[in-house]
């Protein structure tokens, strides 16, 4: 038996509202950012250049970069304009830091989440990223080398390399999904970072990215997608060697000092 629909006035509907101007302006700077294009310490353009170049008013512009200033994505000064701010003061900011460096989220479940969205995402970049996303993934990669023969660990570029990737998958849910991901992944590419460069590794996870680069510019999912999975094996073997071999540290440490009492 067919059960009757409720009247009309018994229903609350939400009316649907359209996309606003401010919200688009919002999310082109948010990926430029995510991307590696604007980056941080450059400041943004002024309200009157960036209505000019995106064809809306400047309150509009306005009101996107005030929502990126609630973010903590940028930080504005009265007379020195609006600056990038880095990822790491963004995460040294993030009320989620605490979980993220708690035992509830291990470095190990965020290499192994990545397994899963990365492997698949840069085979579709090996078939479909444009030239231009090429471009982009060797400025991240020209930059990251920079940064590594400063002595610096380059967890930045590293993050943006791969955020290029899933840009470069013109897979609207894989985009959405990296960019809501992009404070673990942060989390989790900074952390091994600090694994691999205190085993001396960093020059090793170039090379890796260098060959995922390659593969992707030679249109090859295959080639591309198993350079990934070595990778992100790589580094999860190399940290947990370095866990390992901090662990054994401290035991002989503490064994040692129960000796000497």
């Amino acid at each position: 038996m067919t059960k009757n629909i409720e009247p009309m006035d018994k229903l609350h509907f939400t009316p649907i509202k359209p996309r606003s101007v401010s919200e688009q302006v919002f999310e082109q700077l948010r990926d430029l950012i995510f991307r590696g294009k604007l980056k941080p310490g450059e400041k943004i353009p002024p309200e009157r250049e960036l209505a000019a170049a995106f064809g809306v008013s400047r309150p509009s512009v306005k009101a996107a970069i005030s929502k990126l200033v609630n973010m903590g994505i940028v930080v504005q000064r009265q007379g020195q304009g609006t600056t990038i701010r880095s990822t790491e003061s963004r995460y040294l900011e993030n009320p989620l830091r605490e979980v993220l460096e708690g035992e509830s989220v291990s470095i190990f479940d965020l290499l192994e989440v990545r397994s899963g969205l990365e492997v698949n995402a840069v085979g579709l970049a090996a078939e479909r990223a444009t030239n231009e996303d090429v471009q982009d993934l060797e400025t991240c990669l020209q930059d990251m080398l920079s940064k590594v023969e400063k002595g610096q660990m380059g967890s930045e570029e590293d993050v943006a390399f791969h955020m290029c990737i899933a840009f470069a998958t013109k897979n609207s849910a894989q985009i959405y999904l990296m960019k809501n991901f992009y404070d673990l992944l942060f989390h989790g590419i900074r952390e091994s970072r600090i694994y691999l460069y205190e085993a001396g590794n960093l020059g090793t996870m170039n090379q890796q990215h260098a060959e995922i680069l390659q593969a992707i510019r030679n249109r090859n999912p295959g080639e591309a997608q198993k350079c990934m999975e070595n990778h992100i094996r790589f580094v999860m073997r190399a940290c947990q060697n370095s866990i390992h071999a901090h662990q054994q540290e401290n035991g002989s440490s503490e064994k040692t000092a129960l000796e000497s009492v």
